[in-house]
Formats: C-alpha cells, structure tokens, sequence
C-alpha cells in the first residue's frame, strides 16, 4: 500500500487580520521522502505559507495536512504540539541560543517534543552523531553556540532540526550566508541525513542556482496566488 504524502494543501486561503495582504493555495503536494526547492522573491508569500506549514496560523479556509494530520482542524496549543513533534525548522538566521552549549542547542527540541524523545532513547549519543555525520568536529558539543563560525552555527543548527527524526523538514534560506560551494556541501549534508532518517525536506529560497541539487523545484507564483487590497477597497 502506497504511503500518503508528506504535505498536502487544498484550495487553502488566508488573510491576515486587519491587513490586505492575502494568500491562497489550490493544491500543492510533496511525496513522503521529497526534497522540494521552493523559489519565491522577497514579498511573495514565502513566510506566509511557512507560517501555515508550521501551524503557526491557521488557513481561514481548506485543507493542510501534513504526516495525515489535519492542521486547519486544530487549536493553537495542538498545533504548537503537532510542530514540536512532527517538523524540524531551519531558519536563515539560525537562532541558536548563544550562551547554550552546542549540545544543549540541538537538544533542546526533545524538551518539547515528546515523540521525537521518544525517538531519542540516548539524547546525548544522538547529538553525538548527528555532529560527526554533519561534519563537526567531536569535541564541540560543550563550545557556546556564539564562539562559532557561520558555517559550524549552520550545521548544528541542522542538527537541531533534525534530532528525533521529524517527518518534515522546513528550512526558510538557511544557506543565504554562504558562498556556492559551501552551500553545496552544506545540502549534500543535509540530504543524506533526511535520506537515513526517511525525512522530507522543504526548502525555501530565492536563489534558483540550488534548483539542480533537489529533487524537485516549484516556484511559489505556480502554486500560490496573493492578494493585496487597499484599505479603501476592502471596504468598498
């Protein structure tokens, strides 16, 4: 038997409160195990939908269902549960705590995830791992986060979003800071890790030169309309 997709959204729609900037969806799926270059331009929705992805909003209209589960079904607090869980986040600026240990930074996750710690019987030899298999050096985990280069900063930020093996993987620009062949390096890495654990990964960018590297690209314009009206207009 066929295994469901990893993310499916259906004739999906959202406004934000009190703004004119909306967005809509009619159907956009990525296969369990894909890796999915989404391309979008500054202003083009991208955080929108990534804020929907991630439960962070809920669509006012359709459906968003990622690992079988319903999101536009649930209330703030499920959704914030069904992330923890269920999505591994890769941010552009990283956002590591700076005075944590490398080692407190990749498991701080499974604080708030009680699957992925289920997942992790030994935290520590999971961190451990994910380290050396992402190319950092084996004596990091006890460094503060803020002593590091750029790229060491990027992987154990990787390592974050992938301890506990999440379904999906949501990364917004996170090679942005580095040069071509760093960025290359970097997502061989990072594939190869959401390969062993059956991981789908969804990246964000504006930079097509990445598209090559992944299974599929879809620009965001493909499958997502925006709205913007005036003030003036919303109310006429």
């Amino acid at each position: 038997m066929t295994s469901s997709p990893a993310l499916i959204l259906t004739d999906l729609s959202f406004h934000w409160p009190g703004d004119g900037f909306g967005l809509s969806v009619q159907d956009f799926v990525i296969a369990r195990g894909e890796r999915v270059l989404l391309l979008g331009r500054s202003g083009s929705g991208k955080s929108t939908l990534l804020s929907l992805i991630c439960g962070i909003n809920r669509p006012d209209r359709g459906r968003l269902e990622i690992d079988g589960q319903d999101l536009g079904g649930m209330r703030a607090a499920a959704r914030d549960r069904f992330r923890a869980d269920h999505i591994g986040v890769l941010f552009q600026q990283f956002n590591l705590l700076p005075y944590a240990s490398v080692a407190d930074n990749i498991l701080l996750p499974l604080r708030f995830a009680p699957a992925r710690r289920k997942r992790t019987p030994e935290p520590l030899a999971a961190a451990t791992a994910l380290c050396d298999r992402l190319g950092l050096p084996p004596d990091i985990l006890p460094s503060r986060a803020g002593q590091l280069s750029v790229g060491q900063q990027q992987r154990v930020a990787a390592a974050r979003a992938l301890i506990g093996a999440p379904p999906l993987i949501v990364a917004d620009e996170p090679t942005s800071a580095l040069d071509a062949d760093a960025q290359a390096a970097f997502l061989d890495l990072l594939f190869a890790q959401c390969a062993a654990a059956g991981t789908t990964l969804l990246m964000v960018s504006h930079d097509a030169r990445l598209g090559p590297l992944f299974d599929r690209t879809v620009a965001l314009s493909q499958v997502a309309q925006i709205t913007r009206t005036t003030a003036q207009e919303g109310s006429a």
